[in-house]
């Protein structure tokens, strides 16, 4: 750990926009191997909220883990090109998870972001979209 970068791929889902939403985190060393993953519904959200839910969930994961250095992957470029700088931030609701970004993200020596087409993140897709299913399910009984 330590000096390792951890891989970490996220998605966030939202069935409506904003719907019901789930987000999707797989952890991942830097030779690949399975270091660990979550999901969770985290209610009504639109899918940019869900997006930087996913995101902050992870950096807290690998903070917690005690990785000094992370790369994260998403197929969200619009949290990409937030993140990088080459879009501002217009929505008050999403400026402020982007603060915690920030904040967050300065625990870490190192920290990147970038884009992933959506077919090189079904993991995380499929974990954002089994938290919608089973919080469906709960609350249909």
């Amino acid at each position: 750990m330590g000096q390792d970068t951890l891989h970490v791929y996220i998605d966030g889902a939202s069935r409506g926009n904003p719907g019901p939403a789930g987000v999707g985190v797989v952890l991942e060393s830097e030779g690949g191997d399975f270091v660990g993953e979550d999901y969770r519904f985290i209610g009504k959200a639109t899918n940019n909220t869900a997006e930087y839910r996913a995101l902050l969930i992870a950096l807290e994961k690998v903070r917690d883990l005690g990785y000094a250095k992370v790369r994260i992957y998403t197929d969200s470029q619009l949290l990409v090109r937030h993140l990088n700088g080459d879009y501002r931030v217009r929505s008050p609701s999403l400026r402020n998870l982007y603060q915690r970004v920030i904040h967050l993200r300065r625990s870490f020596d190192s920290f990147s972001i970038q884009h992933l087409e959506r077919g090189y993140n079904k993991r995380a897709d499929l974990l954002a979209n089994r938290a919608i299913n089973e919080a469906l399910r709960e609350f249909s009984r």
